[in-house]
Formats: structure tokens, sequence, C-alpha cells
């Protein structure tokens, strides 16, 4: 792997605030004399890079150097890549001074020093320190370590298309091990990376990329067949696509979302996949004029809100760092409030109203779902055990509730309402 490339793409994420994986696709782009072995060399340099963020900073810090692409790239490589300062300086050349100070003094220094402290070991950005000590107790320290560990490829079929067994003698095929994920039933979980262009039932719609977590939120929906259903924030549609593929082409999806891109996505994937019992529906805001139309038509609404994206730490490293702070999670939980209040007027007298969220604050999950049932008395919450059984045995309480240590999922919360029936007219 060139160095100057990894430079070259440490600088693209540097100066630009979308998230990286956008980022790091335009950039590929530009780069087509890059073959595939060193296209996932850099990917895995990254972020490996984004997943010591806050060590390697410590480390520089503690060095008197900048803190920019560079050097983090040669203290990684000392650091974590576990490289004596003869070998980076072979690969860097025309080192400052400075730099070759520094390599001298980080050799043979651990990466979790016993001076560091232990937010920065465990890369919690300071905003959601105190929300998640709150939530984990002494399981704090655990959580935390298993979201700086890489996930595994989960990936999920769809039954129209294909079955668990062929997409499995596939993978073997190619020589990859892979199994059943332990608790979603179309889902196949494969631990190592592999070029994704090689494998022929993701081209063919018959496989879909999707943790686990996510695909247990889709299935604890319960879209069934001959139902009208609202995905109220679609997204590229994941969700969606397992949801119709539940409903065997009966009924009506409603794939809904404020960006005209994501639903663009979403639509192609559901073509992809021969799912037609879908539409996509493009919001001007979450109290669209489509809302209010909309009212008390649907069998079940699923809302996967916006939040800080906590339980992708570990699939998004970068997010810990990129957002706002505090600022920015006070104003999450508050557009989480609008769109749970809006999306539940769609919600049918006996439908279902499933929140969801890929958080593991509290105030964006157990929080909001009792401010929304103060506010919305004709909602009731249903007991997961009602719903899913075999799920609340590992997620135990009302809610469904995974995280990366427990579960090896990203982490994830839900909880169903319902909406009480329409009272019986009087004798």
């Amino acid at each position: 792997m060139p160095l100057s490339d990894l430079l070259d793409l440490l600088a693209a994420v540097d100066g630009d605030p979308r998230p990286v994986d956008a980022v790091t696709s335009g950039w590929l782009r530009g780069r087509r004399d890059l073959d595939d072995e060193t296209r996932g060399a850099l990917i895995g340099a990254l972020y490996g890079l984004l997943r010591h963020h806050a060590r390697l900073g410590w480390w520089l810090d503690r060095m008197h150097m900048e803190d920019g692409p560079r050097e983090r790239a040669l203290a990684w490589l000392v650091l974590v890549e576990g490289l004596w300062p003869e070998a980076v300086t072979r690969r860097f050349p025309a080192l400052t001074e400075d730099e070759a100070g520094m390599l001298a003094d980080l050799k043979g220094q651990p990466l979790d020093h016993p001076d560091m402290p232990e937010t920065t070991r465990l890369e919690c950005p300071g905003w959601a320190e105190a929300s998640l000590r709150a939530r984990f107790g002494a399981a704090f320290a655990a959580e935390m370590a298993a979201c700086l560990a890489p996930p595994p490829l989960d990936l999920r079929i769809n039954p129209n298309r294909t079955t668990q067994k062929a997409v499995l003698r596939e993978l073997a095929d190619m020589g990859l091990r892979a199994e059943k994920t332990p608790h979603a039933p179309h889902g196949i979980r494969v631990p190592e990376r592999f070029s994704l262009a090689r494998l022929a039932s993701l081209k063919s719609g018959a496989v879909e990329i999707q943790d686990e977590g996510s695909q247990l939120v889709a299935a604890l929906v319960d879209a069934r067949p001959g139902e009208r259903v609202a995905d109220f924030c679609a997204g590229a549609g994941g969700k969606t696509l397992a949801m119709a593929a539940q409903m065997q082409g009966r009924g009506r999806i409603v794939a809904c979302d404020v960006s005209e891109g994501r639903l663009k996505r979403c639509a192609e994937r559901l073509k992809a996949a021969g799912l037609h019992n879908t539409e996509t529906r493009l919001l001007t805001s979450e109290t669209d004029k489509w809302v209010k139309r909309r009212k008390g038509t649907f069998d079940r609404v699923l809302i996967d809100a916006p939040c800080s994206g906590t339980g992708t730490w570990r699939r998004n490293p970068d997010t810990r760092w990129r957002g706002s702070g505090a600022a920015g999670l006070a104003d999450l939980v508050a557009l989480q409030s609008r769109i749970f209040a809006s999306a539940a007027r769609l919600v049918k007298p006996g439908g279902r109203l499933v929140y969801a969220t890929c958080s593991l604050l509290p105030e964006e999950n157990e929080v909001q779902v009792a401010a929304f049932l103060a506010a919305h008395p004709a909602f009731r919450l249903v007991p997961l055990g009602d719903v899913m059984p075999d799920i609340a045995s590992i997620s135990p309480g009302d809610f469904l509730s995974l995280t990366p240590a427990c579960h090896d999922t990203d982490g994830f919360f839900a909880a169903v309402l319902e909406r009480a029936s329409v009272p019986a007219p009087p004798a």
C-alpha cells in the first residue's frame, strides 16, 4: 500500500465534513488505477486510524506534535502497526527532525499508556460519556471496548430470490467461512473481509448487506401480506427491503424520507430485489401534508429515527468525533420527538408503531418512548415478549435493546406501540 495514497485519503477525509464512507467512495472513484487489494488495504488502514483517533491524538499532544494526517500516520505505524522507527523512515522520505524525534520517543511505547484517561483509551467522546455510563454502569468499559472492534459482515437473504443454504454454498465455493446469524432468520454472517464484487447474489438482489440487529428491528414490525406499511425514515431502504420481502408481494409499503438521493437509492435496490409492492415518497419535513392526508390508514409504521449513531461506532468510528456534540444531541432529541408525534398520525386504530434507533443513549430511546406515551394516551406499549418471544430471551424487558458486547450486533433500540381500537358502538 503506497503511503502517499493513504496520506491523500486521510487529507481528503480530514477536509470534508461528510461521512467518511461517502468521502472514501468519491476518492476511490477518482483512482481507477488502484487494484482491489490496494483499495482494501487503504480502507483498512483508514478505519484503523479512525478507531485509534483519541489515543493517537493523546500521544501527539504528549509529544508536542501537530495533529495532522501525516503525524497521525507516523504514530499509527509505530504504536499500532508495531513498525520500528527505522522501517517507518524507509517508507516516509524526508522526515523532519521533529518527526524523527517523535518516532524515536514512541519506540517501544504501549498504545494504551498508564497515564491515558479511561475515556481516551476507550475512544469515548466527552459529550456521550455521562449518558453511556448511566446506561451501562459497571459494563461501560466492556461495551466501549466492543465498539472498537471491527464488525463482522452480516448479509440478509431475499427469501423471494434465494435460500440461506444456497448463499452459504456460494460463499463456501469462494473459500469463505460463513454461518447463519444467531437470531435473525434470514441472516448470514461472514467473519472475514472480502471483495463484495465477487458475490454474484449481491448484484442480483438476492442478498443485501444488513447488520443482524437491523434485520431484527425490521422483523419486529411484523409486516404481513396484504397490509399497508410505512417506513417513515427509510433512508436507502435496508429495512424497507426486509419488510417488503416479508409481505410476499401482497399489500403496500411506502418508503418515506426527506432526502431525494437516499430515496433514489432505495428505489433502485427495491427494483433490483424484484419487490414491486412498494413506492417511495419524498417528504418536505416530518410534518409534510402527505402525513395529514394519510392519517389513520396504515397497519404498521416504522420510525427508524435519525440519531447519534452511537450504536454504530464499531462500523462508523468517525461519528464519535464528527458530530456537533451535546448541542447536536439536543437537536436530534427534539427532532426525534417531532417525528414520533407526526408519524404516529399514520397508524390506524389497532395498528402498530415501531420506534427504533441505532443509538445506545437512553435519552434517544427509553426516555423518548416514555415522553411519547405520556403525551399520547391512545397508544400502549407492547412488550417485546408478546411480539418476538424468541428474541425476548436475549433482550430482557419490554424493549429490543441490542449492544455490541452482549449480542455482537450494532447497538439497536426498538419499542412496539399499539393504537387503541375504535370503541365498539353502543348496543
